[in-house]
């Protein structure tokens, strides 16, 4: 009876401690802080809230995509990590979603990829969270944002992450209220639900359609050629 209770003794322990060796393992790959992850800190005297703060943004990008499009003509825009990184950190953060507090973003340009880091505060417990896209255009021309690695830390959560995004997109196009014309609900339905879209965008009364990209390390390179309204 004794030699029973002992062999029960140990079969317990022996599970409580994978139990505990398996917590560990997962606590470590969540909280784990990927190297490349170097998030630029705005100075103390920026300002969140004025979009004008820094002028990589409205002057760099946005002027000069405008510009360009009114000409109507083909026209190529060159976007660097590095800058795009010190403009967005001073913007207002951290921002709040869905109980979740997003701050110190990272957004990394290497070859043939879009990789996103940011940090995500859940009841005080931070992760950094890792989202790498390979946008590609299809034989008619169309783009696809192609979500391939979503990481918590060192943990792969790609297909849980997919699975619980098309889920939320259908969902919101379950209720009706979704324009499916919009542009930013384009991007939403090709992140979450893989669903490649024409990339034309409107500038006041002027059209263009993206015709490629080119990722290598640093930059973004977007080749951009006139459309017509819509199309």
């Amino acid at each position: 009876m004794e030699k029973r209770k002992k062999s029960r003794r140990r079969r317990l322990l022996f599970w409580l401690a994978i139990y505990i060796a398996v917590a560990a393992t997962v606590i470590c790959l969540l909280i784990y802080k990927p190297a490349r992850y170097h998030p630029v800190v705005p100075p103390a005297s920026a300002d969140g809230n004025d979009p004008a703060a820094h002028p990589y943004l409205h002057r760099d990008l946005a002027s000069t995509f405008y510009n360009n499009a009114q000409k109507q003509r083909p026209f190529e825009m060159v976007i660097l990590d590095q800058s795009l990184n010190e403009a967005i950190a001073r913007l207002k953060w951290p921002q709040q979603s869905e109980g979740v507090s997003l701050s110190a973003p990272e957004i990394l340009f290497v070859p043939g990829r879009i990789v996103i880091m940011g940090t995500a505060d859940v009841e005080k417990a931070k992760f950094v969270v890792t989202i790498e896209l390979a946008p590609r255009m299809d034989d008619k021309g169309y783009l696809d944002l192609a979500v391939e690695k979503i990481k918590v830390g060192a943990m792969n959560v790609t297909p849980l992450a997919k699975m619980m995004g098309r889920k939320m997109y259908r969902e919101q196009i379950n209720t009706g209220a979704v324009d499916m014309e919009n542009l930013g609900t384009k991007i939403v339905a090709s992140l979450l639900n893989g669903e490649p879209f024409d990339p034309v965008v409107e500038a006041e009364d002027k059209w263009v359609r993206l015709k490629s990209l080119d990722i290598a390390p640093g930059r973004l390179t977007a080749q951009f050629v006139p459309a017509k309204p819509g199309r």
